[in-house]
């Protein structure tokens, strides 16, 4: 973000402009703990420069202890030691380290506040357990929504989305973290005033710290795993230029079926990752008779109904996908046993395969491609009804015409377009409703 848009920079001066106005009754605050301050402020900076080094994320235990030690307007003061400090992942500019300052230090103070309306800090001075949990959680829920306002508002203002779609979702996915954080930091807080003192108090950080580690080595792993997948997929389009963009919208649809289900969030994620390899195995596919034009001879047609099995033998070394390497091989299966690879026949055909397989035919009948045009979403949904029991399950045809009519359905061109002017290109169905190469 080295050119910082006139929308974004307006961002970040709204919100130093409030951290100021929130720490300008500092002077009348009585008392103020300058020494606890300092100490946290210093400890916040070194800790959110360990965690952003090597961890690459967020650190707030310190941040919440403040919150529930001082005063409103002295724990706006915590954050700014740290956005002083230059950033490891980007050369530091003046917005940015504003923002740096001002964004912790809004949540702070409303966490503050509102542990201080509840009369938070007698329960933390008294250890008065489990009342103190109940200003302590309502601050972490303060304190997350003034996070996810500001982080939605600058998605909003730089990259130039609606605001009801970049708020969608912040919350909900913050909470759980901030809130073990939130945790955290009444701990320290509590130690922090009994007899033991700050030196007590910071040993609470260290489980944290080993936390942090933890939760930041499974992103990492994570965040491989989906550089994976997205070089397959690129892969894929590379080779078969029709389909572009046909994986990613199959895993979407696979996703939506699954839901609609009832499956746990481990399934969807699996029947996610079969539904956008599933054509992965094209890669082993002649390119030639992925852009022939016309009709495929029925030679043709076998080689390339052996993709499945390229898929299948593929991604045997990739243990993450469990089951979704059932789903690449059996996706052409039918429920009647007239598919292909195995001829498999209904529940000999494992289930993530059967809803891959009605996900992929939905897409293709609903893109508009060079050979074909798309169809509307309820063409397409009463042609897969008409195919239920024969080619696919009806539990899953059911399940996505459900989701559809709750969520609704966007297709896109996927194809390149023909030349201005040109006949357009010509190209064949499979045997099967909605099939492709």
């Amino acid at each position: 973000m080295e050119a910082v848009p006139a929308r974004a920079r307006a961002c970040v001066a709204a919100a130093a402009a409030l951290a100021a106005l929130c720490a300008l009754p500092l002077p009348a605050a009585t008392p103020t703990p300058w020494g606890a301050l300092v100490l946290l402020a210093a400890l916040y900076a070194l800790c959110d420069q360990v965690v952003r080094r090597r961890f690459g994320g967020t650190f707030y235990p310190v941040l919440l202890a403040g919150a529930f030690l001082l005063p409103p307007a002295a724990a706006v003061l915590v954050p700014l030691p740290a956005a002083l400090l230059p950033q490891a992942e980007h050369a530091p500019t003046l917005p940015r380290r504003v923002w740096r300052a001002a964004r912790p230090a809004l949540a702070v103070w409303a966490a503050a506040r509102t542990h201080d309306a509840l009369d938070g800090g007698a329960a933390v001075d008294d250890s008065v357990f489990p009342y103190a949990l109940l200003p302590a959680g309502a601050a972490v829920l303060a304190f997350c929504l003034v996070l996810t306002l500001l982080d939605g508002a600058m998605h909003a203002a730089a990259d130039r989305v609606p605001l009801r779609r970049a708020w969608r979702g912040l919350f909900t996915r913050s909470l759980a973290p901030v809130a073990v954080h939130g945790l955290a930091g009444l701990m320290t807080a509590v130690l922090w005033r009994s007899p033991y003192g700050p030196v007590a108090a910071l040993l609470v950080l260290l489980p944290m710290g080993v936390s942090c580690w933890v939760f930041a080595q499974y992103h990492r792993e994570r965040a491989a795993h989906q550089a994976t997948i997205r070089a397959l997929v690129q892969a894929v389009d590379i080779k078969d230029g029709y389909t572009r963009g046909h994986s990613e919208r199959v895993g979407q649809a696979s996703v939506m079926i699954a839901r609609q289900l009832g499956m746990d969030d481990e399934r969807v994620e699996v029947l996610r990752f079969a539904g956008i390899l599933h054509d992965v195995g094209k890669l082993g596919v002649p390119t030639r008779l992925l852009r022939k034009d016309g009709p495929l001879t029925p030679e043709e047609r076998r080689i390339i109904e052996l993709h499945p099995e390229y898929g299948h033998e593929m991604t045997r070394g990739i243990s993450f996908l469990g089951e979704a390497r059932a789903a690449i091989l059996h996706h052409h299966e039918r429920l009647d046993g007239s598919g292909y690879p195995y001829g498999l026949a209904g529940p000999q055909i494992p289930e993530c395969a059967r809803v891959v397989a009605v996900a992929d035919a939905f897409d293709a009948m609903t893109s508009a491609r060079s050979y074909s045009r798309a169809r509307p979403v309820e063409t397409a949904v009463a042609e897969l009804e008409r195919c239920a029991g024969a080619q696919f399950d009806p539990r899953m045809v059911g399940a996505l015409a459900a989701a559809l009519r709750r969520h609704g359905w966007r297709p896109e061109v996927t194809a390149d377009e023909s030349v201005p002017g040109g006949p357009p290109r010509q190209r064949t169905h499979g045997r099967t409703t909605g099939a492709h190469r």
